[in-house]
């Protein structure tokens, strides 16, 4: 039976322009390629759980627009449980414009939309979805209040919760005590701890702060370093798999889509984050965010190979 995962987050409508390099301020760069996908974290997230072997749920709202209409058929083609998808008329779907490099870094700008709109009592209604689920993942593109909502309900019904603290924002300690794992890039932590990290022990230090606030796990992706994990009585860093990058977006959130069911199916934490890292380095060679997230069978078929 596949491992239940209900995903709180956002839903976007992602515009990329592919250049040789990312643009300053002030400057117009030409000869970029345009394409269009569906995108959005919380999105992103749903699809790469259900990609990677999981029966998904997504809590979302979406603009009652071409856009929203479009990011609902693409749920339902990936299997996803879209009751909880709301079509908002007063707000358009989230929009993502998005640069990526020859190198494969990307620098994002978003039109939230519908997205903020996302409430706590939409949360309310989803009561016994969460309380059913083996994992709950969140991220931050939606309102902190409804965040932490879905972390309370799944902290009061025993499901753990997992937070991709992205995009980098501040974070009440009230919520982070809700969390089982947390994820946060290089970034993220900082701004999260304090402490930059650039090498192992700094990471062994951002993780200590994490855990001091109530976390019991704590994984920091590095990418093309890895990610560094973290428990009360362990501390390690796993190194990336190699290949060749073309296009970032959505890495992070194939990676924690993966892990979530890899977490719900029971795995221990060296080989969820490793289940994951297959997922997001296949991600990274192939662009767009949603076009770009593997199957199930690919991720094995990786691991296999490695």
């Amino acid at each position: 039976m596949k491992p239940r995962i209900v995903v709180v987050g956002s839903s976007n409508t992602d515009m990329v322009i592919k250049i040789p390099r990312l643009p300053k301020p002030g400057e117009t760069i030409l000869g970029g390629n345009f394409s269009m996908a569906a995108g959005g974290k919380g999105a992103n997230q749903a699809v790469a759980a259900a990609r990677a072997g999981g029966n998904v749920t997504l809590i979302a709202r979406v603009g009652d627009d071409m856009f929203g209409k479009q990011a609902k058929e693409g749920f339902e083609r990936d299997r996803i449980n879209t009751e909880h998808v709301t079509a908002d008329s007063q707000s358009p779907t989230g929009v993502a414009l998005i640069f990526v490099d020859e190198r494969g870094e990307n620098c994002i700008a978003v039109a939230s939309g519908a997205n903020a709109a996302l409430s706590p009592s939409e949360i309310a209604n989803a009561k016994e979805t969460i309380a059913s689920a083996g994992s709950l993942l969140l991220q931050l593109e939606v309102p902190l209040a409804t965040v932490e909502a879905a972390a309370r309900l799944a902290a009061e019904a025993g499901i753990q919760a997992i937070l991709n603290p992205a995009p980098a924002r501040p974070l009440d300690d009230n919520l982070l005590r809700l969390i089982s794992i947390i994820t946060p890039n290089e970034t993220e932590v900082e701004l999260l701890t304090g402490v930059r990290v650039s090498d192992d022990h700094s990471a062994a230090e951002a993780s200590g702060v994490l855990l001091a606030k109530g976390i019991p796990t704590v994984i920091i992706t590095l990418g093309s370093r890895g990610a560094y994990i973290a428990e009360r009585t362990r501390r390690e860093r796993l190194p990336a798999f190699d290949v060749r990058p073309v296009d970032a977006t959505a890495a992070g959130d194939v990676f924690n889509g993966a892990l979530a069911v890899a977490f719900a199916e029971k795995a221990n934490l060296h080989d969820a984050v490793q289940f994951a890292q297959a997922a997001a380095a296949i991600s990274v060679t192939r662009i767009g965010a949603q076009p770009s997230i593997p199957f199930r069978t690919e991720i094995e078929e990786f691991l296999g190979r490695t």
